[in-house]
């Protein structure tokens, strides 16, 4: 089983590599956002829009994990979370194909989450215009869930911990991960942006990424090799009985 703090790492890294998905989806609310701030308090209202972000990361990754130990409890099956995390890792390899630009259809993930979004949207009014840090930290709660296959795909390793705070553990680290590149571009908007739109940018970014969800499944696959333990150890390896 992958331990929490790996899974940490590998959450942080998928956020920092994945920033320039993050430019697209709250690069321009993060300018905005530090655009009315008085002069020299650029920084403070950047800090607190994603010290709301990152609170509302940390709570779905809590329900999420909650939910995967509810469904662990039910069945009480390590096959179960072993699977979890093969469908975590094959989102993250499909997410690094999207980010490179190769395969658009994480689109209809992001599509999916719509719903929720709807009806947190119009909440966003309550605190716009932004004209204090409250109002920033406010904004970043409600914007922590817009619809966003990133953040979707680590959820799911999220889930798969199996666990309400380690799962809230893998999801701060994967805003924790964001966090350097949000901060860039809500205060260098206008210098940050056009870089993150560079097409070599997106593929190595791309290509990262999926490397870090294929990195995942050989940990799940490793164990066959070595310990003759892991997914295929319980559903038989290429049909041989065992």
């Amino acid at each position: 089983m992958t331990p929490p703090f790996e899974l940490g790492l590998v959450a942080a890294a998928t956020g920092f590599l994945g920033g320039v998905h993050c430019a697209g989806m709250c690069g321009g609310v993060a300018g905005a956002v530090c655009a009315p701030a008085p002069r020299g308090s650029a920084w403070r209202y950047a800090l607190a829009f994603n010290g709301g972000r990152l609170t509302a990361y940390a709570a779905a990754g809590a329900l999420a994990g909650a939910l995967g130990q509810a469904g662990l409890a039910w069945r009480g099956d390590a096959l179960v979370q072993q699977l979890m995390f093969a469908l975590a890792s094959v989102t993250l390899i499909a997410l690094g194909l999207y980010l490179a630009g190769i395969a658009p259809f994480v689109r209809h993930i992001e599509a999916a989450g719509a719903v929720v979004w709807r009806r947190l949207q119009p909440c966003t009014r309550w605190f716009m215009p932004v004209t204090s840090a409250l109002r920033a930290f406010g904004l970043g709660t409600l914007w922590g869930w817009v619809p966003c296959g990133l953040v979707y795909a680590v959820l799911l390793t999220a889930l798969a911990t199996g666990s309400a705070w380690q799962g809230a553990a893998v999801m701060l680290a994967f805003g924790l991960g964001t966090l350097p590149n949000l901060l860039a571009i809500g205060v260098l908007v206008q210098r940050a942006a056009p870089f993150a739109r560079r097409r070599f940018v997106r593929i190595s970014a791309g290509t990262l990424v999926a490397a870090l969800g294929l990195y995942g499944l050989l940990q799940i696959i490793a164990p066959i090799v070595s310990a003759g333990e892991g997914l295929f150890h319980h559903v038989g390896l290429g049909g041989l009985p065992h």
